[in-house]
């Protein structure tokens, strides 16, 4: 079966997606939540976060908060979330919550 997608050494397809030019964000972790201020592309599918400091993270529309009650991402992982595709509903924000005491960044890298 003919595919769009890189192939290994055995000619196997390797689910991946591209990074979208333009489309990186960044978002302060703090004691506070905060969300990106531009809302993902309508064709992005997946979001690639990697934390430097441990943190909450929750996926919505754009008043989205995080809270320790969500999910938890590990300094240092790099993480990819499905946004939309298989007739599932977008989401265009993510809100971020620091785990701990100590500030960071979370880099976000939206794909297609």
């Amino acid at each position: 079966m003919p595919t769009l997608m890189p192939t290994d050494d055995n000619n196997n397809p390797i689910p991946a997606l591209r990074l979208k030019d333009g489309a990186s964000h960044t978002i302060a972790a703090t004691a506070t939540s905060a969300r990106n201020t531009t809302a993902f592309g309508a064709d992005t599918q997946v979001i690639s976060i990697c934390p430097t400091v441990a943190v909450f993270v929750r996926c919505g529309a754009s008043t989205v908060t995080a809270t320790t009650a969500d999910h938890y991402i590990p300094a240092g992982l790099y993480y990819d979330i499905a946004i939309g595709g298989d007739g599932q509903k977008q989401t265009n924000y993510i809100a971020v919550l620091r785990a701990d005491t100590t500030d960071g960044i979370v880099y976000i890298s939206e794909k297609n």
